[in-house]
């Protein structure tokens, strides 16, 4: 546990006078994380803020929050928590981690963090990459998980990487770690659980420290990921345009970086959702571009469907897809996504806050999705740019973007896309206006 412990010890400088958000359930991984980085914060050099997801689906559920919220005050952290009310979803741990990372994102913007740490350990390596290897996965997907990870400018730290469960029971109960255990983590009804039980201590047995062998792996696969990233990156753009591949630039490209482009579109539809990818997708994919047929359509997972148009290949949702709204903006109105408020003041600059003079707009303002043509005139650059652009390189996923609010005036003038970029008609705090819109 020294190594873990000397490695946050060693992120102290980044760490200073920021809010590092775990990710916490109470059980015994996300407790001793917790420990961890409060013994290196000698002097307060930073907040930490527990986010923990009640599930709702044990009884035990809420005696855990409360256990938690306890904990936090006697330590001086930070408490934030959700409950699940219902599942829509089939696959219960599927849409539970969506809810979660959702929450997790939200906590993140609530407190200005760049910082998430989450209880992921060797074993839990392991058993991620044995389970990849057996349903079928990517490259990037049979490497499992990273120590540290840098997604749009937020880091992920998984720092318990390099120890076991046991090593982690053992420190508990050497320094009287409180925690909770959940009971459904030894029901052979789950996948996870059966490797966890029944093929780890086999290798255990053969080798006892097998986990740094995996993590061995799992970096040895990474660096191999990584360098075919970057060729990839020299001819994505080229080819992947405007969410379509352009057949005849595509079919000229290495088989290999062929796949690769396919899964990187893929990553950015299902947000990085590696379980939804797998090897049979991307070669249906390929047989649909090297097909002779001019016109024909694939269905993927979660409704997207990629239709093949004589030299085009394009991305869409299938029977899901928004339909258009534009709502006159009063006071407030709630949308999908969020909340759009005009409000008295606010000390918000970021793109979650709007200022508007109104005598270089015309009233009365509307709330409205996207349309083909739009573009914005992004204030501090010159010209205007598509909106289209603007959800790509935001990484924002197909399916989501026709439900992204608009900001427009009565002449239909773009001022915002809330969230993501002001136009050139917000204004400074220090500069005139009379009209701020929020959005939460």
């Amino acid at each position: 546990m020294n190594e873990v412990y000397e490695y946050l010890k060693s992120k102290i400088d980044i760490f200073k006078n920021n809010n590092l958000v775990v990710a916490t359930s109470g059980g015994p991984d996300s407790m001793l994380l917790l420990y961890l980085l409060n013994k290196i914060r000698v002097n307060n050099e930073f907040n930490i803020v527990c986010a923990h997801v009640n599930h709702n689906v044990r009884k035990e559920s809420a005696d855990e929050q409360i256990f938690l919220k306890d904990y936090c005050e006697k330590n001086n952290i930070i408490f934030e928590c959700m409950k699940i009310e219902k599942y829509t979803d089939d696959n219960f741990h599927n849409q539970a981690r969506i809810i979660r990372y959702n929450f997790f994102e939200n906590i993140m913007k609530k407190y200005n963090s760049k910082f998430l740490f989450t209880a992921h350990h060797g074993d839990d390596l392991i058993e991620t990459i044995l389970m990849r290897i057996t349903r079928g996965s990517t490259l990037k997907g049979y490497s499992g998980f990273q120590k540290e990870s840098n997604v749009n400018n937020k880091i992920y730290f998984k720092p318990l990487i390099s120890v076991t469960k046991k090593q982690i029971l053992e420190f508990n109960q050497e320094n009287n770690i409180p925690f909770v255990t959940d009971a459904s983590n030894e029901k052979e009804y789950y996948t996870r659980n059966r490797y966890r039980k029944h093929v780890l201590p086999f290798l255990k047995n053969e080798e006892e420290n097998v986990h740094k062998k995996y993590l061995q792996f799992s970096e040895e696969i990474l660096k191999y990921e990584n360098y075919l990233e970057e060729e990839t990156n020299k001819y994505f753009s080229k080819v992947f345009v405007d969410n379509q591949i352009i057949i005849d630039k595509f079919v000229l490209l290495n088989n290999l970086i062929q796949e690769r482009i396919i899964i990187k579109i893929l990553d950015n539809i299902y947000n990085d959702n590696i379980n939804l990818i797998q090897k049979s997708n991307v070669n249906l994919i390929l047989e649909l571009i090297n097909s002779n047929k001019a016109n024909m359509k694939l269905d993927l997972p979660k409704n997207i469907i990629a239709i093949k148009n004589y030299n085009n290949l394009e991305f869409l949702i299938d029977n899901k897809i928004t339909k258009d709204y534009n709502f006159k903006l009063d006071k407030k109105i709630e949308l999908e996504t969020g909340t759009i408020e005009i409000v008295e003041k606010s000390d918000d600059t970021s793109n979650y806050c709007i200022r508007l003079n109104s005598n270089e707009i015309v009233l009365p303002l509307f709330i409205r999705n996207k349309k083909d043509s739009d573009r914005i005139e992004i204030k501090g650059l010159n010209g205007s740019k598509k909106i289209k652009d603007i959800y790509i390189n935001s990484k924002i996923p197909i399916q989501n973007r026709k439900k992204l609010p608009i900001l427009v005036d009565s002449n239909g003038i773009i001022l915002w896309l809330p969230g993501l970029k002001k136009s050139k008609y917000d204004k400074a705090k220090d500069e005139k206006y009379d009209i701020i819109v929020k959005y939460y």
